[in-house]
This record gives structure tokens, C-alpha cells and sequence, in this order.
């Protein structure tokens, strides 16, 4: 509310100042021109024909006259130059402000939405951690429902890990991110963190084609597992009723090129260059179902960019989106 007050005076000022400017810019224009007629009427007073008579078209052919008109105009000119040079300025500024506020309103919502989610992605897995642990202490249970109470807590401790890890990551990637370079085996890290997922979300479909043989990247084998598991957990997130995802691989001259594709609700083309920013996730926080923080995207795009690669967001058929990125070759 306070940002509004002040966007409106700011705007306000501006505005008067334009205006302002304008009915000066009128003043001097009237008496520059009122001053050029004094001293027009004063020159034609002065100047006497031979044998008397009016001044005429001789007047304004004299060099006296010829002079004064050129400094008439050169300081309408030098009048408007200024003029517009300030308007200019002004609008510019305004365009400033604009944008200066825009950004702010930008940050504070990503920044409100980041603490509505992290707050709910905190509270839910420590509730169940909880609730387990309550059970276990007033209940004398059999072992295979204990078991079962048990494998539940470690898989919310899991969610619980990897999401300070992304928070920690997240905040390492704007600092101090150096990839720790060595060689990755990529189509061996896919198989098995497709394993893993596959594990944790037995109702999702997933499937890992290798179109041709990737060669060895030189790479942060922990960033790459962080890659591929954000845009697992990614679109098995945002899937509209059982997720299906295929990942491909294929070599190329210049390295490799990995692929995740779902059959998700896909992502409007005016969204796709906001994606990748950190804590940004499209639609309001408050009516939203899908977990999450925003910063599993912004993590893969910092990661790739990190190794000199490049990842695209493309529409997937017949729906569904395709994630692209493109792996530079192995570099000793």
C-alpha cells in the first residue's frame, strides 16, 4: 500500500513537472516572439528611406533585419530543442519508475509466494514425521505396520532433506557454484535416478529411450543428478491424473542431448521465459495444489548454464511439455 502512495506521488510530480514545463516553454515562446516584434517595430521607427516614404520589403532585405530574424529563430529552435530534450528526460524517467516498481511488485510477490510455499512444504513433512513418531510412542503395533509407519517417516525425512539441499544449492548457484568436473556417465545416471523415482512414485509411467550413445561429459555428477531429478519431480508434480514421462538421450558431434517429456497440462508460451526464474511458479500460491517451491527449474537452468549447455521448453504432443537440453561434448 505504501509503494502505491508513493508510485502515485512519483507519477504525480512527474506529470505537474511535464505540464509545468509545457506552459514555460508557451511563456517563452510569447516573449521571445513579443521581444522580436519591439525590436522589429523599433528597427522600422529608426530606419529612414531616401526622400522619406514607408520602410517596405527594403527593410526586411537589410542586413540589420536579416540578422534579427535569424536570431529570432534561433532562439525558438534553441527553445523547442530544449523543450523536447526535456519531455524526454521526463518520460524517460517515468519509464524508470515504471519499471523500477514493476520489478519491486515482481520480487515482493515472488518473494510472498516462495514464503507460502516453503512454509506449507516445511509443515507437511515435519506434521508427518510427527504423527508417526505419536503413533509409535502410544501404540504398541505389530512390526509389519510399524514397518510400514517407519518406510512413511523416512520418505517425508527424504522430501524434507532434498528440499534444504535446494534451498542450499539455490543459494550457492547465485555465489559460489563451481562445478566439481568429472566424468559422468549420463544414459548410467538417468537409468538409475529413473529407478529411484520409480520407487518413490509407483503410480507414474516412466520410460528412458537412448536414441544413439552419449559419450562421457565432464560434469558436477551431483549437479546432474539435481537436473534430472527437479524435472522428474517436476513433471510428475504438475501431471494431470497418472504421469508419463519419457527420457531420451542421444549423442551427437558436439556432445548430447537429453530430453523429459510429459503429458501434463503443458506451459502457455508467455510463461515460458518466467519459468526458469527463481522462486516463480505460474498461478497464485493460495489456490495452487501442487507442491513445491519454485526453485527446481531455476536450479536446472543455472546448472546447465553452468556447464556451458542450453535448455529449451518446448510443446509436446498431443500435450505436455518437452524440456531440452543440450549437453556440450566431454572437454579434458
Amino acid at each position: 500500500m505504501a509503494n502505491n502512495r508513493i508510485r502515485l506521488i512519483s507519477y504525480s510530480v512527474m506529470v505537474y513537472m511535464i505540464l509545468a514545463f509545457s506552459w514555460w516553454t508557451l511563456l517563452l515562446l510569447t516573449k521571445n516572439k513579443d521581444a522580436f516584434q519591439a525590436r522589429q517595430e523599433l528597427m522600422i521607427n529608426n530606419y529612414r528611406m531616401p526622400g522619406g516614404g514607408s520602410p517596405g520589403t527594403a527593410l526586411e532585405h537589410s542586413s540589420a533585419y536579416q540578422e534579427l530574424e535569424k536570431k529570432y529563430r534561433r532562439q525558438e529552435y534553441m527553445i523547442f530543442g530544449e523543450a523536447l530534450v526535456f519531455v524526454a528526460t521526463l518520460f524517460a524517467g517515468l519509464w524508470f519508475i515504471h519499471q523500477s516498481y514493476s520489478r519491486e511488485a515482481s520480487a515482493n510477490q515472488q518473494r510472498r509466494n516462495f514464503l507460502l510455499s516453503i512454509t506449507h512444504e516445511l509443515k507437511s513433512p515435519i506434521s508427518a514425521i510427527r504423527l508417526v513418531l505419536e503413533t509409535l510412542l502410544k501404540r504398541s503395533l505389530p512390526k509389519e505396520k510399524a514397518d510400514h509407519f517407519l518406510k512413511s517417516a523416512l520418505k517425508e525425512n527424504e522430501r524434507l532433506y532434498e528440499l534444504v539441499e535446494n534451498l542450499l544449492l539455490s543459494a550457492k548457484l547465485e555465489t559460489a557454484y563451481q562445478p566439481l568436473m568429472e566424468e559422468v556417465d549420463l544414459a548410467s545416471l538417468v537409468s538409475e535416478l529413473l529407478s529411484k523415482s520409480a520407487d518413490r512414485h509407483p503410480e507414474a509411467s516412466m520410460s528412458f529411450h537412448q536414441i544413439s550413445p552419449a559419450p562421457l561429459l565432464m560434469g558436477d555428477q551431483s549437479g546432474w543428478t539435481s537436473v534430472v531429478t527437479n524435472l522428474l519431480e517436476n513433471a510428475i508434480k504438475y501431471a494431470d491424473g497418472k504421469p508419463s514421462i519419457t527420457v531420451s538421450l542421444e549423442g551427437t558431434a558436439n556432445g548430447a542431448i537429453l530430453s523429459v517429456a510429459d503429458q501434463g497440462p503443458g506451459i502457455p508460451d508467455a510463461e515460458k521465459k518466467r519459468i526458469f526464474e527463481k522462486f516463480y511458479r505460474i498461478g497464485s500460491e493460495e489456490t495452487r495444489r501442487a507442491k513445491g517451491t519454485g526453485l527446481g527449474l531455476f536450479i536446472v537452468n543455472q546448472i546447465v548454464k553452468a556447464h556451458g549447455g542450453n535448455i529449451q521448453v518446448l510443446n509436446n504432443q498431443p500435450r505436455g511439455t518437452v524440456f531440452r537440453i543440450e549437453i556440450p561434448v566431454a572437454k579434458e
